[in-house]
């Protein structure tokens, strides 16, 4: 899906669709059976049949595209843009200094302040998906982090330590079964 642009498909694949379908419609009515339909445009048997069924109550124009599927955003393309700005100046420019991730509840918080709009938590991520944004899950690490240290420890102790495990002769966990030299 391309939720960037709007949900589902793109205009183009939309139109791609419907020109199949009004082919389909074309077919019918010069008299194809549904089954030939289906093979000669590669698609299902069941899709050629719907389509036939909907050609039949309402022609043509019953087999042209509605648009976009799914509820429209309740944002505008302005508002969009204006709500972007704003997450992308970061949560400590609006007044969350402790904490420099965005939540869900905070969005939706900076949105019911900015367009006086109240949002759904699952509202707010379906909007920042069609927005192009993905859920992003923050390292978390020590302010005291100290990575010359790390990186001395992986490499000097951890080798000590791991070196220290070293089997002279081979043995057996078995009870029953010795070792065989």
């Amino acid at each position: 899906m391309r939720y960037p642009e709007g949900g589902g498909l793109t205009a183009k694949d939309r139109a791609r669709r419907e020109a199949v379908r009004l082919r389909a419609a074309e077919m019918f009515a010069r008299g194809t059976s549904q089954a030939e339909v289906a093979r000669l445009l590669r698609v299902s048997p069941m899709s050629a049949s719907r389509w036939y069924r909907a050609w039949q109550v309402g022609g043509i124009a019953a087999l042209a595209s509605k648009g976009p599927a799914g509820w429209p955003c309740r944002l505008n393309e302005e508002q969009r843009e204006r709500l972007e700005a704003e997450l992308r100046a970061g949560p400590a420019a609006h007044g969350w200094g402790e904490d420099q991730r965005w939540t869900l509840a905070r969005i939706a918080e900076v949105i019911a302040r900015l367009f006086h709009l109240r949002y759904s938590l699952r509202g707010v991520s379906l909007l920042l998906h069609r927005m192009g944004w993905s859920p992003q899950m923050s390292v978390h690490r020590a302010a005291e982090r100290d990575e010359v240290v790390i990186t001395w420890w992986k490499t000097e102790q951890w080798q000590r330590i791991k070196g220290r495990r070293r089997l002279r002769a081979r043995g057996s966990a078995s009870r029953t079964k010795p070792v065989r030299s």
